[in-house]
């Protein structure tokens, strides 16, 4: 097989909604890939949740962002200051995939899939924007941008950075909530 293009998704479930939101990119699996597609959710998604203030995102922990990932974390706190919201981001512990619900959803997806040639990006955006999830149509972008591995943040930024982090004692790599930086008047 020889592939016209690569794709490589990204998602957002609203657990309680039913309501998909996948973010795709020829480039690579990065924290700014993963927060630029919270981000792009959060502009289309925002204006119909205007009364919430706080987010509470589980994720997988996956490399590109863990809680040790310090361009993720970075990422996070930009986006929080930026839309005011307060977010705890809460973490699977490792092999209990079985629990986070787009899990069952990327199955559901890609059961879809069987039968079909995915032989463009087109297809496959085409493809994944016509399933449907617990009654919901799936929202599906491209992001353009051109992601580069291996950005970390260092020394001064990085002691600044987990300042604004609040780790839970129990939990510190697993738990930690982000609050909006106070605007000075």
């Amino acid at each position: 097989m020889r592939p016209k293009d690569k794709l490589v998704p990204g998602g957002i479930l609203e657990a309680v909604a039913g309501s998909a939101f996948l973010f795709f990119t020829a480039s690579n699996n990065t924290s700014d890939f993963l927060v630029d597609g919270l981000v792009l959710w959060w502009h289309e998604r925002g204006r119909n949740i205007p009364d919430v203030k706080r987010l509470v995102i589980n994720l997988d922990n996956g490399p590109e962002c863990s809680g040790h990932r310090t361009q993720f974390l970075l990422r996070m706190v930009q986006f929080v200051d930026e839309t005011g919201l307060s977010v705890r981001i809460v973490y699977y512990p490792p092999y209990h995939s079985k629990y986070n619900a787009i899990e069952r959803y990327w199955a559901g997806l890609e059961k879809s899939w069987n039968g079909y040639l995915l032989d463009s990006a087109n297809t496959v955006l085409n493809r994944a924007g016509r399933f449907f999830w617990k009654g919901v149509r799936t929202t599906v972008n491209l992001l353009e941008s051109v992601y580069d591995k291996g950005v970390k943040v260092h020394g001064r930024q990085r002691k600044e950075l987990e300042q604004r982090l609040h780790r839970s004692p129990e939990l510190p790599w697993w738990d930690i909530k982000i609050c909006p930086q106070p605007v000075d008047v």
